[in-house]
């Protein structure tokens, strides 16, 4: 029996950040059962009984854990397993700053990502039609953020967090990696300091392998081929 089950959805960033965890530490005794959210899985009764708000992912543990929301349980997973991607709880300076780094990712930075996949995934796949004035409203936003994290932030240390990549650069991952395909990677290469924080992010084993899942890939060439049209 598997130490754990995650319920998730391959081209979900936020199931993304929880086996981007997992894969950072090598850690594969678990179970990935995944949730059609196209067929509405995430809405059945089976499945609320796991998360009463109907999204995904959701952990299982062997020991009765049911936890669900994607940074707590990238937390849980850190903490449990030892994997190096928290702040020691010792140093409460840097647990602050890795606090304060994740509150800046969730709050201002996610949700444009978010506004991004529902215009150009979401709303497609259920039929629905692009906005594109709320795409490029939202670019403008995504190039505002990354001229702080660029020169703010980034200038002066390699990571988001601090000097060692943390669980706050697995948060951002896959929403870098899905604005990028929805034609919005000039915005993250013309930034000096941006550009290096995401080339030493994939020259990692656990991202590159992450990037290169044929799942991603065929969403990838899915959203491109609709930038296109925009």
């Amino acid at each position: 029996m598997p130490e754990l089950t995650l319920y998730g959805a391959p081209t979900s960033t936020a199931t993304s950040r929880v086996r981007l965890t997992l894969a950072e530490a090598g850690f594969t005794d678990y179970e990935f059962s995944i949730i059609d959210l196209k067929n509405g899985d995430h809405k059945k009764p089976e499945y609320l009984a796991h998360n009463p708000w109907g999204k995904a992912p959701v952990i299982v543990t062997n020991d009765g854990l049911t936890l669900y929301e994607s940074r707590p349980i990238c937390k849980y997973l850190a903490a449990r397993y030892n994997i190096p991607l928290l702040p020691a709880a010792e140093d409460i300076n840097a647990t602050a700053l890795f606090e304060q780094a994740q509150s800046i990712e969730a709050l201002h930075f996610s949700e444009l990502a978010t506004s991004v996949s529902i215009e150009m995934m979401i709303k497609p796949r259920f039929g629905g039609t692009t906005d594109r004035s709320v795409v490029e409203a939202t670019r403008k936003k995504v190039g505002e953020f990354l001229d702080v994290a660029d020169s703010r932030i980034l200038a002066g240390q390699e990571y988001m967090a601090g000097s060692s990549f943390s669980l706050v650069d697995i948060y951002y991952i896959p929403c870098v990696e899905r604005l990028m395909a929805c034609g919005f990677e000039d915005l993250f290469m013309s930034r000096e300091n941006v550009k290096a924080w995401w080339e030493r992010c994939v020259a990692r084993p656990a991202v590159r392998a992450f990037l290169d899942e044929e799942d991603l890939q065929g969403l990838r060439k899915q959203l491109r081929g609709r930038s296109e049209c925009l």
